[in-house]
């Protein structure tokens, strides 16, 4: 196990000093509820005591989000605390930071890399698709789109 320092000193980040795939992926979760919600990171880190700023960093990854300001997130998200770690992938699970600390991790491949679920246009699009009231006129919405993209 490295010595205090160099455990304390990462902070659960990769040896790259890249954040941790954790830590990303709660950020990301963070970002896709509150989009879907239509809350700007303004209107966000007002309910929750912080600057925009501060929020977008969460959102990155790059600042760690505690269990106190998780606990805070749900409320305020309206959604359980296992929604924040919901389509946790393997890679990212094996990079828990008591594993970089342990030298056990090398490289970390982001699953996430170009998903189009995680656009911003994607989470719009979605959120303005539940806006249309009228069920009939939504699948029709819905058909036109498979229409012009193609049924998987």
């Amino acid at each position: 196990m490295p010595p205090l320092k160099d455990r304390k000193a990462s902070r659960g980040r990769l040896a790259d000093g890249r954040a941790n795939p954790i830590d990303v992926h709660v950020g990301n979760r963070v970002r896709i509820r509150r989009t879907l919600l239509g809350l700007s990171q303004t209107e966000l880190g007002d309910a929750l005591g912080l600057t925009f700023q501060q929020v977008q960093k969460y959102e990155r990854g790059a600042n760690r989000i505690g269990a106190s300001r998780l606990y805070d997130l749900t409320r305020i998200l309206g959604v359980q605390i296992g929604y924040f770690f919901d389509e946790l992938s393997e890679s990212a699970q094996a990079a828990s930071p008591s594993e970089v600390a342990k030298g056990n991790v090398t490289a970390v491949t982001d699953d996430a890399d170009g998903d189009p679920m995680l656009t911003r246009e994607t989470m719009e699009l979605v959120r303005a698709y539940y806006r249309i009231s009228d069920p009939n006129i939504r699948q029709q919405v819905s058909t036109l789109a498979f229409a012009l993209g193609g049924r998987e």
